[in-house]
């Protein structure tokens, strides 16, 4: 029965069902707890929110493929999930901040899957939305840009057709 709700909560996960609706404010509060081990820097390497380099930088974690920031080296399980096709939504990396190991196991069907993040976060919504805020993923009004490009193309495309 575990197994089964298991299974069914990262089916969940990866079906980019939307469901991390968080508070960014208060995932910028408790972003604070993450900063023991991860900074927020730009891509011009300004320091958004400075924090320790025992974790990967999480600038424009959103839609990045997981255990591929080059300036970081991962533990083999996150770098065999990325080389999988694990890229971070918002729903992956709850379920991962939920249980790291856990998400990794789950993920690569590896029971000796490891994490190097310890941490486990019950309620990690909130932290993700304000996560998002820093993807290349997302513009200005919040919508995923993907999903412009998307419509652009489809547009660009009929435009095409008719012409």
């Amino acid at each position: 029965m575990k197994t089964i709700l298991s299974s069914a909560a990262m089916i969940l996960a990866l079906s980019g069902t939307a469901f991390a609706e968080g508070d960014v404010a208060a995932g910028e509060k408790d972003f604070k707890k993450c900063k023991s081990c991860h900074t927020i820097a730009d891509e011009n390497g300004e320091a958004l929110f400075k924090g320790g380099k025992t974790g990967p930088n999480l600038y424009g974690v959103v839609g990045r493929q997981a255990g591929a920031y080059e300036d970081f080296k991962y533990g083999d399980s996150i770098v065999a999930a990325g080389e999988a096709g694990l890229v971070w939504t918002e729903e992956t990396l709850v379920e991962y901040i939920k249980d790291p190991k856990g998400f990794l196991k789950e993920y690569t069907g590896d029971s000796a899957a490891k994490s190097k993040m310890t941490f486990k976060w019950g309620k990690p919504e909130d932290i993700v939305a304000f996560l998002a805020t820093f993807s290349s993923e997302m513009s200005d009004d919040g919508e995923a840009a993907e999903d412009e490009a998307s419509e652009d193309e489809a547009t660009e495309s009929d435009s095409t057709a008719t012409n």
